[in-house]
């Protein structure tokens, strides 16, 4: 287990968990991501985000889409009473939605490639799982002792005459009990825009994952979000989006 790179900024995982205690979501800008991941992490930032060029093609798209690419890895996560939160990768196993929550490709074990043991191991991976317990944990009425934590990586693609579906599902909620999204990379994308909605359809937020590490941290009961479809900014060359999706819910 990789030690943390230093203790989490007090202040700003207050305001954080203030603004989801509000409202059910806070966006994250890329300098607070990078307080929260801490200066090593962010200095071997290319090595982490270089590994999204090397994920599967998703075959579980019902409907047909070749657009996606992920890896996929689960943990056991809780935490201590000192920095020495423990995150332990488990077994690979597949990854389940009941179709409540994904009409589109849930009911079914989906088995992805699994994130690599660099990527699982690496500072920026760990340290913001730690982040998201810091934050999720207090939060919680009666918090488990330990989380189940679902690690994405994501490759969304498109080309000419061709959009790519981030969130082919629609708006939605994982079925979880809190959700980060971060942004890796974007390439030559048009659109690509999170919308957040109540849970009566109330939009709550629109806004555009920009640059790497902006963020947003979700409570999955509160709110629901989706991202619209991506296509070429500039015609003739492809289109690339990547984020890391971690989810926390009840062992």
């Amino acid at each position: 287990m990789i030690p943390p790179d230093k203790t989490l900024p007090d202040e700003l995982v207050r305001e954080i968990a203030a603004a989801l205690d509000d409202t059910g979501f806070r966006r994250v800008a890329p300098a607070e991501t990078d307080a929260l991941l801490g200066p090593d992490a962010v200095a071997g930032w290319k090595a982490f985000a270089d590994s999204w060029n090397d994920l599967g093609l998703d075959r579980f798209m019902a409907d047909g889409g070749r657009y996606r690419r992920r890896r996929f890895a689960a943990f056991s996560a809780s935490p201590g009473p000192d920095s020495s939160d423990g995150i332990v990768r488990k077994p690979h196993q597949p990854h389940y939605q009941s179709r409540d929550y994904n009409g589109l490709n849930g009911g079914v074990q989906r088995w992805f490639e699994p994130v690599l043991d660099k990527v699982a191991q690496h500072s920026v991976t760990q340290n913001l799982l730690r982040a998201g317990l810091a934050l999720f944990h207090p939060l919680t009425v009666d918090p488990p002792r330990s989380w189940h934590v679902e690690l994405h990586q994501f490759r969304i693609e498109a080309a000419d005459g061709e959009t790519g579906l981030p969130t082919p599902e629609g708006a939605h909620r994982d079925g979880v009990d809190w959700v980060i999204v971060m942004l890796v990379d974007r390439r030559n994308v048009a659109s690509g825009v999170t919308d957040i909605f109540a849970n009566d359809g109330a939009q709550l937020g629109a806004f555009t994952l920009e640059r790497p590490r902006d963020a947003v941290f979700l409570d999955d009961h509160r709110v629901m979000h989706g991202v619209t479809a991506i296509h070429p900014l500039e015609a003739g060359a492809p289109a690339r989006r990547d984020v890391l999706v971690a989810t926390f819910r009840r062992e």
